[in-house]
């Protein structure tokens, strides 16, 4: 059965350019987007400038951050600082996520909740994940942090993370497809000996928090969505020191752990394709 046509072309217009490199993919069976997620310039500033407070929010965490310090009091500075640029904390409430942002310690690979309870300690690594919404747009980035001097295998850990979010990036091209991300990230992974998180995945951003494609951190070249001039998304990957699988715990519904207590790590920023490759929209 033919499927129905996702990218549709306004009636009484020409093809343009554009509309013809789309439908021909789309006619050789391949998924494309649909016209809703090509951002227009004026879309794309405006999640710009939600990035400009995000990345505000990192940077002052990076200046912050220490032994000693509770997973609340980065809570308390992502929240004021956010409201003091006139923004929203995308996670408070969202689906009733309990806080402001999400901190997640070691084994725990995303998704972790602020708490007076938990305080970090020298050696720990910490994958700081912020989302911003600004005048009704949104932006996510996340960054680790290592606290003090860590062990030589956690710091690898963090490297190769970062390393496989920059050699993702370099694999997104206009017209190019999701699982060349996907592919490239999964090799660079594999060949340092870690496994990459298969649950979760990157996504759309922008008007929504979270929106078409899902960027998956593993996969084949060639396959997945067109990747198309306008389109916003986030390269966020998961990577494990043991193996890919994980589970939820169960008392929270949100915190996802590595289910061999090993540690993981991520790096995340937003992105919009270009004509000539992905921009960074956070940092």
């Amino acid at each position: 059965m033919r499927l129905k046509h996702r990218w549709r072309v306004p009636k009484g217009t020409e093809l343009t350019e554009l509309d013809k490199k789309i439908m021909y993919q789309e006619n050789k069976g391949h998924l494309v987007p649909t016209r809703e997620l090509i951002k227009t310039p004026e879309q794309i500033e405006g999640i710009r400038i939600s990035g400009v407070v995000n990345t505000g929010v990192l940077d002052l965490i990076a200046k912050e951050i220490k032994a000693g310090m509770s997973t609340a009091a980065i809570d308390k500075l992502v929240f004021d600082y956010t409201i003091e640029h006139k923004a929203i904390p995308a996670p408070l409430n969202y689906e009733g996520f309990p806080k402001s942002v999400c901190t997640s310690i070691n084994e725990v690979v995303c998704h972790g909740i602020p708490s007076e309870k938990e305080i970090l300690k020298e050696g720990d690594i910490i994958n700081i994940d912020v989302s911003t919404i600004l005048n009704g747009y949104y932006s996510d980035a996340s960054r680790m942090f290592i606290i003090g001097e860590t062990t030589p295998e956690k710091a690898d850990l963090v490297r190769v993370t970062k390393e496989c979010l920059e050699i993702g990036m370099k694999a997104a091209v206009p017209f190019g497809f999701v699982g060349d991300i996907g592919n490239a990230i999964q090799r660079h992974a594999n060949k340092n000996k870690y496994s990459v998180v298969r649950d979760l995945c990157g996504h759309g951003v922008g008007l929504k928090f979270h929106e078409e494609p899902n960027v998956e951190h593993f996969g084949r070249k060639g396959t997945g969505m067109l990747l198309v001039p306008g389109m916003v998304f986030t390269i966020e990957p998961m990577i494990n020191m043991g193996i890919y699988k994980v589970y939820v715990d169960s008392d929270d519904g949100w915190t996802v752990f590595t289910a061999d207590g090993k540690p993981s790590a991520q790096w995340e920023h937003t992105f919009v394709m270009t004509d000539t490759g992905l921009e960074i929209l956070t940092a």
